[in-house]
């Protein structure tokens, strides 16, 4: 049911978005994720499963690259640097994380499964 050359794109996609253009995140995720579910090309329900995918190994990848930077700066400066600062990062962000976690497989979701329905109609 995943199409991983979709998830993958998407996933991809979706970092750049939260990377470079977090300003129009929401805009950015509608997008991509409408991309995800088309290149998909396995209806509604399998465009949302896939770009729902994407989203959650987006944020995922983005949380880890956020926390990484997060402990590295704040070891150059000294303050919070190291094992404690990964560890205090980590925890403090758990739940913003699984937040973002749920927003972007709602959001990417809910258009994969439209471009997923689109592409199914293209396809026969």
């Amino acid at each position: 049911m995943t199409n991983w050359k979709a998830v993958i794109i998407g996933f991809i996609l979706a970092v750049m978005v939260k990377s470079f253009f977090s300003q129009y995140e929401f805009i950015g995720l509608l997008i991509v994720g409408f991309i995800t579910g088309y290149i998909a090309r396995s209806g509604a329900l399998g465009g949302l499963w896939n770009a729902a995918v994407a989203g959650a190994l987006g944020t995922i990848v983005s949380a880890v690259l956020f926390i990484l930077a997060a402990t590295v700066g704040g070891s150059l400066f000294g303050i919070f640097g190291g094992l404690t600062g990964f560890t205090l990062s980590g925890i403090s962000s758990l739940t913003a994380v699984i937040g973002e976690l749920i927003y972007y497989a709602i959001v990417m979701g809910i258009t994969g499964a439209v471009g997923g329905a689109i592409a199914s109609k293209n396809k026969n």
